[in-house]
């Protein structure tokens, strides 16, 4: 019975955030300018979507058919699949929080559109790279609600590379943005307020 709760509050979730996700990203498609997502490296690029891909088919499986998924279940405590109810909770707010800051400026990649402006408003008052907050958060929380270890492993692979992705990111952002950018790596943590702040 726990476990059948626990994916029907998982599918809701998912009813909930989704269509506001494909909104916003259909909607910053509108320039049809096309990215150049080899800027990432080769590495993040043949790993990132890939795991990331592998843990929402293990996730829609789940949810569909949790038995297929079941020789990858966890024995966790009731109290510990709870929590990742509320870490989707705000995994979830975070994500469409960002996404309607970001508005056109939402990419995939960590290439900046010609019209890209330097966001600074909303969660990204505080750090700088909420989105990828929102996604460990959202990826956790179904993971540990599910108690299911493939979602787990693989999901925890992608948010790794999503980490390894920043540099790469905030480098080609200090290019675009030179000294403005600098100011704000300075006062902003990277992940958590505080936390992760650059030398000014």
């Amino acid at each position: 019975m726990d476990g059948e709760l626990f994916r029907w509050i998982m599918a809701g979730a998912h009813v909930l955030v989704m269509p506001v996700a494909a909104y916003h990203r259909i909607r910053s498609q509108a320039s049809g300018e096309r990215l150049d997502r080899r800027q990432e490296g080769w590495a993040v690029l043949l790993l990132l979507r890939p795991f990331g891909l592998a843990a929402m088919v293990g996730l829609v499986t789940y949810m569909i058919r949790p038995s297929s998924m079941a020789w990858a279940s966890l024995p966790l405590p009731l109290w510990l699949r709870w929590l990742g109810v509320v870490s989707l909770a705000i995994g979830g707010g975070l994500l469409a929080w960002t996404l309607h800051t970001l508005g056109p400026n939402l990419t995939d990649t960590v290439v900046t559109r010609r019209s890209h402006t330097l966001v600074t408003s909303g969660p990204y008052h505080w750090v700088r790279h909420p989105f990828y907050d929102a996604a460990a958060l959202w990826i956790f929380g179904n993971a540990l609600a599910a108690a299911n270890g493939f979602v787990l492993a693989t999901g925890a692979v992608a948010a790794m590379w999503l980490i390894i992705r920043t540099r790469r990111e905030e480098a080609n952002l200090l290019a675009r943005f030179g000294g403005h950018y600098q100011a704000y790596t300075a006062r902003t943590g990277r992940f958590l307020p505080g936390v992760g702040k650059s030398r000014p």
